[in-house]
């Protein structure tokens, strides 16, 4: 059972931001500059505002954004290290249950993004499988850096919809 609409917007700063905090990987700056715009009439009205300031952010703001993501099935994954989000997120498209090698196409390919964009890949992982993801990477490989960063930016987006879509009854 999630919160409601009427709770997140009754909410101080402090449990706001604690509650939203996360939508946006390690980037709680993104829910205390949408705080002051409450109350928000629905889900989709608060995501809207919440890329609404990513999208206003300087390009070093969602570079870091895009940095704050964890690679897929990466060093953080294998550490334990992954936000309760992340780790529910990857273990649902059955990263969590790479054989070996499906890791070591996944770790190479990683090492190849990161190289080429200077952030990680990333992808809203729900609904897809490891097969798809993978064909995501090698498609995205192709890509050249304005298009991917913001082809980056929209599937933090679509992160963001369906954790606040988790967080927040209809």
């Amino acid at each position: 059972m999630g919160y409601r609409i009427e709770d997140i917007n009754q909410c101080d700063e402090a449990q706001f931001v604690e509650l939203l905090g996360g939508v946006f990987e390690h980037s709680p700056w993104v829910a205390e500059q949408v705080y002051r715009q409450r109350p928000f009439p629905s889900r989709a009205s608060l995501h809207r505002a919440m890329s609404a300031v990513v999208g206003d952010s300087p390009r070093a703001c969602r570079m870091a954004l895009l940095c704050s993501h964890p690679e897929l099935a990466g060093r953080e994954a294998r550490a334990g290290d992954l936000t309760r989000e992340s780790r529910r997120e990857q273990a649902g498209a059955g990263l969590d249950q790479c054989t070996a090698e499906e890791l070591v196409q996944i770790q190479a390919l990683n090492r190849a993004y990161l190289d080429k964009f200077e952030f990680p890949f990333i992808i809203a992982v729900t609904g897809l499988d490891k097969g798809q993801i993978i064909a995501a990477m090698e498609k995205r490989l192709d890509n050249d850096l304005q298009s991917e960063f913001e082809t980056a930016l929209g599937e933090v987006e679509k992160i963001a919809r369906i954790r606040i879509d988790a967080l927040i009854d209809g």
